[in-house]
């Protein structure tokens, strides 16, 4: 019997119209799919009602991939492709696996020998990067810095020296709530020349991307509280 394909399967990023960021053909695949494994059960219901998927959402099933996942739970989800069905990933928000869970259920498939395939899609991280105007030769993604205090200056200061010393642009990410506070941070530890590029709400109707120098961030500071955030910094 021929094994079933694990597809990796982009969403949009907040209230975004999905013509500007998913393509015909990933709706095709989703249409060909019954198992899916998501972050949140809700949110994939809306996205599949959303896109107009030509099944009832009812005869769907669902597996639980998240933070409180263990991960004995999570070793039969690809059991349905042993018997030749295909099985997705499906996105909270962007692309899966790119600060988002499933690289655990990838590095299953590929010790299984399952197909895995990439889908186009949105990818915050990506498209911010893209905009900046840094280093895209040469970049880190470092996810969430530290919350506690001391912890953060000393993780940013750090972030500082790697793009200088290493001509690389570094890349992290806040919970939106949090963004006042990060930004507040990099802008008392940083450097006056450093560059700093704010990406906001991506691809949506407000998006807004800038890069300035931390000087000239002082000047203007921007409101992005509550706003889905990406911060690049550069030399």
């Amino acid at each position: 019997m021929k094994t079933g394909k694990l597809y990796l399967i982009p969403t949009i990023i907040g209230e975004t119209d999905l013509n500007k960021v998913i393509p015909a053909y990933n709706i095709e695949i989703i249409n060909n799919i019954d198992e899916f494994i998501v972050e949140k059960e809700k949110t994939a219901r809306r996205f599949l009602k959303k896109i107009g998927i030509n099944k009832p959402l009812d005869s769907l099933v669902f597996h639980l991939l998240n933070k409180n996942t263990k991960f004995n739970e999570i070793t039969s989800y690809l059991d349905v492709a042993d018997i030749g069905k295909n099985i997705a990933i499906l996105s909270e928000a962007g692309s899966p696996c790119i600060a988002d869970p499933g690289s655990e259920i990838v590095k299953m498939a590929h010790k299984k020998n399952i197909q895995v395939i990439p889908l186009i899609g949105p990818s915050s991280i990506l498209l911010s990067l893209m905009a900046s105007g840094f280093n895209g030769q040469n970049f880190t993604f470092h996810g969430y810095l530290p919350i506690e205090k001391k912890a953060r200056i000393n993780k940013i200061n750090q972030l500082e020296k790697n793009a200088y010393r290493q001509d690389q642009t570094q890349i992290f990410i806040e919970a939106p709530y949090r963004n006042k506070q990060l930004l507040e941070a990099i802008l008392r530890v940083c450097s006056k020349e450093t560059l700093l590029c704010i990406a906001c709400n991506l691809t949506q109707t407000d998006e807004y991307i800038a890069s300035k120098t931390i000087s000239e961030w002082k000047r203007q500071i921007p409101d992005i509280h509550k706003k889905t955030t990406v911060f690049l910094i550069y030399k």
